[in-house]
């Protein structure tokens, strides 16, 4: 998982890193194996307090959260003090939402950084990473789905596209990028993709003028899995902008399925 690799990472280089799991969302078994300590939705004022014991100074968002309703967030003094910019940052899209709760802490002296600061190892690099590369009917697919992404990003929605043909045949949702490629391989198996197995191309990017230390594409063995099922080409993403989670993993299992995995130019 994501943070755990983050983790592994910065013990690499000899940097202990402290976890501050959320309850329920966070596998209890995994962060068992690192410093951590465990904190409820809605507990701004507790976190701050152990953030401040830690001597911790240097904070970085990392994984998914479905977003709770208000009536199972557990509020504490520290939250219902800045309640009204909590209330802001819920209003609008995913990026809006966590550079509003980044700005809260940041008032506090505390400084927010990305995985591209802590962790830049586990970023895709530029070029194609894979045995099967992609041909002259991919590439114009990887750039229709850039002027795609590139026009759907002011309205906050999502960081994927899937382009077969030159046609946008799904946009990434709440459901996110695995259930984009699920919905890709439904669609074809009930005959509404008509294009051969082997052509498309799911495509990932950052949104213009996302705050780049959060909430960064990430791809990896369950993404491969998911071209794999929905019968495209392979991805492509923005190098040094997509973390690549397990990326050996990754590339063996692209190699396996004869997808290719490219990165480009930011």
């Amino acid at each position: 998982m994501l943070p755990f690799a983050v983790a592994d990472s910065l013990i690499a280089r000899n940097i202990r890193p402290t976890f501050f799991a959320l309850k329920g969302a966070c596998d209890p078994a995994a962060v068992a194996r690192f410093h951590h300590h465990w904190i409820s939705i809605g507990q701004l004022g507790r976190l701050k307090s152990l953030l401040r014991a830690e001597n911790c100074r240097d904070l970085v968002f990392i994984g998914t959260l479905v977003r709770p309703a208000l009536s199972e967030i557990r509020l504490d003094w520290g939250t219902i003090r800045v309640i009204r910019s909590v209330w802001d940052a819920f209003r609008g899209g995913d990026d809006h939402l966590l550079t509003g709760i980044a700005g809260i802490f940041e008032q506090d002296g505390f400084r927010m950084v990305g995985i591209k600061d802590v962790a830049p190892d586990l970023l895709m690099p530029e070029g194609c990473l894979t045995r099967a590369s992609a041909n002259d009917e991919a590439m114009a697919d990887i750039a229709r789905g850039r002027e795609v992404l590139r026009a759907l990003s002011p309205f906050d929605i999502g960081q994927a596209v899937v382009v077969i043909d030159g046609h946008v045949v799904g946009v990434e949702d709440i459901e996110g990028t695995d259930g984009l490629l699920a919905r890709v391989a439904r669609l074809r198996g009930e005959g509404r993709i008509r294009a051969k197995a082997g052509r498309g191309v799911l495509v990932k990017a950052p949104k213009s003028g996302q705050d780049l230390r959060f909430d960064l594409p990430t791809m990896g063995p369950t993404t491969v899995e998911g071209v794999a099922k929905a019968g495209l080409a392979g991805m492509a993403v923005i190098a040094g902008n997509t973390i690549a989670a397990e990326s050996q993993e990754m590339i063996a299992a692209a190699d396996r399925a004869g997808l290719f995995i490219q990165g480009l130019p930011a």
